[in-house]
């Protein structure tokens, strides 16, 4: 992966897929600009069922809110505004924007529902109409073309949040993978856990002292306390076929 774009890796979409797939990159050490021009489906929504850890479900707006300051805290950055154009610059892409600078990526990830304006004119990449838009890849989420990538719901996930945040996390590792990263494990483990064995930390890995983890686990429940203390300020939103 070249080292000269603005951000390595640019997610088109803010949804559950686009800020789950930019935690992981994120994590990983890739910088990620999440560029969102709102609208995700879960602010319509009433309630949240089906995610997991959430046994009486969850504020939808809530959960969208938490995936993008978990994104933040990872290192991603968030940028409300539209992307209107998606071109090959060079190795990598030029990622236009209606009311900023364009981006220099090396790598996109497209996580927009059916919307795929900004793709069009773009070598390679597949179309697919079925009633609704969606894009062509394989089961990794790959597009036709190089570095690019699309996930959740443009990639023809079914139409579940938890669908499509795994959906978003594969991509993300998918992306790491292709860039011959070393294979991204995702745990945090007790002190010693591999390196008493012998073992190297594998990438991604933590090992915490008894102590570090009780202080982590103290921050998460403070967190949690936080954000769950009142109910979410936001209304739900209304689908446009209702607004008159």
């Amino acid at each position: 992966m070249a080292t000269d774009a603005d951000t390595p890796v640019v997610v088109v979409g803010g949804g559950v897929a686009g800020r789950t797939a930019a935690v992981f990159t994120a994590r990983h050490g890739l910088d990620t600009t999440v560029v969102d021009a709102g609208g995700s489906l879960l602010r319509r929504n009433a309630h949240l069922e089906n995610v997991p850890g959430f046994p009486a479900g969850v504020n939808p707006r809530q959960f969208l809110d938490l995936l993008g300051e978990q994104a933040e805290t990872a290192g991603a950055e968030l940028v409300t505004d539209a992307v209107t154009r998606v071109a090959r610059d060079g190795d990598g892409f030029s990622v236009e924007r209606a009311d900023g600078e364009p981006l220099c990526a090396d790598s996109v990830v497209a996580a927009t529902k059916n919307e795929v304006g900004y793709l069009r004119g773009l070598d390679g990449v597949g179309i697919l109409d079925r009633g609704k838009i969606f894009v062509d890849t394989d089961e990794r989420g790959r597009t036709g073309v190089d570095g690019l990538y699309a996930a959740g719901r443009l990639a023809e996930k079914p139409h579940q949040a938890a669908v499509c945040a795994g959906h978003g996390a594969e991509v993300a590792v998918t992306l790491l993978e292709d860039d011959d990263r070393p294979f991204y494990h995702d745990w945090v483990a007790p002190t010693g856990y591999f390196t008493d064995r012998g073992r190297d930390l594998p990438p991604g890995c933590e090992e915490l002292s008894e102590s570090a983890a009780g202080e982590r686990e103290a921050r998460s429940l403070a967190v949690t306390r936080e954000r769950f203390a009142e109910p979410h300020p936001d209304p739900q939103e209304t689908h446009p076929s209702l607004v008159e």
